[in-house]
């Protein structure tokens, strides 16, 4: 009996998965463009692209790309590599990029757990209505920062441990 063949590429089922995904993000408040050009790299077999790489997988022109790739680069989505002897950049995945998202969405959260607390001092402290909920605010921010700080610590020893999930967990049961 002979081996299955390996699975091969829906490029069509790709670009729904791209779109369908891009929508959610959006749903959540982050930037469309951005999220199709993520998941397009993201699902991209090669290393890195280039933004007119990227833009003709999304029929977009390569200016279409460049704020989203902005985007992605300043919250640690998507790293931008010069190629060498052109005006060109590459663009990638980091190594592990939903980690170097959650640690950059840390600073975020003590800056503006930070902020809350000045907020909270300046409305006459955290006796007064709106100090209460300025209070709140923090210590919920706080509390956040401290979880995000132990989800990495688990997703560290999760991935030295070298498992992955199942890749179809409606099989499981």
């Amino acid at each position: 009996m002979s081996d299955p063949s390996p699975p091969r590429r829906d490029d069509e089922a790709v670009d729904r998965f791209v779109e369908r995904i891009a929508m959610l993000f959006a749903d959540w408040g982050f930037p469309r463009m951005a999220a199709r050009v993520l998941f397009v790299v993201m699902s991209a077999d090669e290393d890195a692209l280039t933004a007119a790489e990227i833009g003709e997988r999304l029929g977009v022109s390569p200016a279409a790309i460049s704020g989203a790739v902005r985007y992605l680069t300043h919250r640690g989505l998507l790293v931008r590599e010069p190629v060498p002897r052109s005006r060109r950049d590459h663009y990638r995945m980091p190594d592990n990029p939903w980690f170097e998202a959650a640690v950059v969405k840390r600073s975020t959260l003590k800056v503006m757990a930070d902020l809350a607390s000045d907020g909270a001092q300046a409305v006459g402290g955290d006796t007064t209505p709106s100090g209460q909920r300025l209070a709140e605010m923090r210590d919920y921010l706080i509390f956040a920062q401290d979880e995000v700080d132990s989800i990495n610590e688990r997703w560290r020893a999760y991935r030295a441990t070298g498992q992955h999930a199942p890749t179809d967990r409606s099989k499981e049961s």
